[in-house]
């Protein structure tokens, strides 16, 4: 019977089916039992609008029907997993995000139409809301990296490179965008060059938790909620990233223990971010069991 076995497969397929969406089921039957990719863009095809964007709490955190750039890059990653970010896909998604593009020609993380629907508390709803790295860098990485070729790339990848070689201070899921744009662009020596440097600015601003033994010695960034840390792993979700020259061996082999450890009773790896409904941290909780399974099979550990 599926999912009874005592592997940390095993006891994440009952909790998927136990507790996950429908495309998160279907995206763990394509990755871990050989599912048919197309089962995967059906389950997708139920959070796309008319406009081209995606909505419908797509991403959790985020409720209501109206499309967002957080849903689409959730939508493109998707697609990217499953090997489908091209063609007539990627065209509709990039004229969406033409639309809704700041004057930068980038992307802001939440536009003004969420206002009326639930939506967390630390992204906020505002009138004129800026052009961020946040979401503009992985969207912008994750086209590149599949050769898609588009008007709206252009400017989106400028706003891209000044926005990631003027970064002093940052937080740690700006340097995940950042590192995100940076794998996928396609001028690798300068991305090598920027790479380097935010290296170095996360060990120096301590942006990443080195020994999970003393977990509390590392500080929390503003406003992230308490426990609230990256890890080696977090930057480093394949070894071909350019993250990988960041740290040790030793670093991650340990890092990529304590991912590993995290898995709860019930099969499922817990979410850290600020939980403020019911709902989002259930669907949540799916989602980041599929990202350490990929993890550490990504890295060569036994899964099975």
């Amino acid at each position: 019977m599926a999912g009874t076995g005592t592997s940390p497969l095993n006891r994440a397929e009952h909790f998927i089916w136990l507790t996950a969406r429908v495309l998160e089921q279907r995206r763990f039957a394509h990755h871990f039992l050989e599912g048919s990719a197309d089962a995967v863009e059906t389950a997708l095809a139920a959070y796309l609008n008319e406009d081209g964007g995606y909505g419908h709490a797509l991403e959790p955190d985020l409720r209501g029907p109206v499309s967002q750039p957080l849903h689409t890059a959730h939508a493109l990653n998707v697609l990217d997993s499953i090997g489908r970010c091209g063609g007539p896909r990627a065209e509709r998604i990039c004229r969406f995000l033409t639309d809704v593009s700041t004057k930068e020609g980038a992307l802001p993380a939440l536009l003004p139409t969420q206002r009326g629907y639930p939506a967390a508390p630390f992204i906020p709803i505002v009138d004129d809301p800026p052009a961020e790295l946040l979401v503009t860098g992985p969207v912008v990485g994750l086209l590149h990296r599949n050769a898609v070729w588009h008007a709206w790339l252009f400017r989106a990848t400028d706003f891209c490179w000044s926005a990631v070689e003027s970064l002093d201070r940052s937080h740690p899921y700006e340097i995940e965008a950042a590192l995100a744009f940076l794998d996928g662009a396609p001028d690798r020596a300068r991305a090598e060059a920027a790479a380097d440097r935010l290296g170095r600015l996360v060990r120096e601003q301590r942006l990443v938790v080195l020994d999970p033994e003393r977990r509390a010695d590392y500080p929390v960034a503003a406003g992230y909620a308490p426990g609230e840390q990256h890890f080696p792993y977090d930057y480093v979700r394949t070894p071909d990233s350019l993250a990988r020259a960041w740290f040790t061996e030793e670093e991650v082999e340990r890092s990529l223990d304590h991912l590993a450890s995290e898995q709860q009773a019930d099969g499922g790896w817990p979410v850290n971010w600020r939980q403020w409904a019911p709902g989002t941290a259930l669907e949540g909780r799916p989602l980041v069991t599929l990202k350490a399974l990929l993890t550490l099979r990504a890295h060569g550990r036994s899964i099975d």
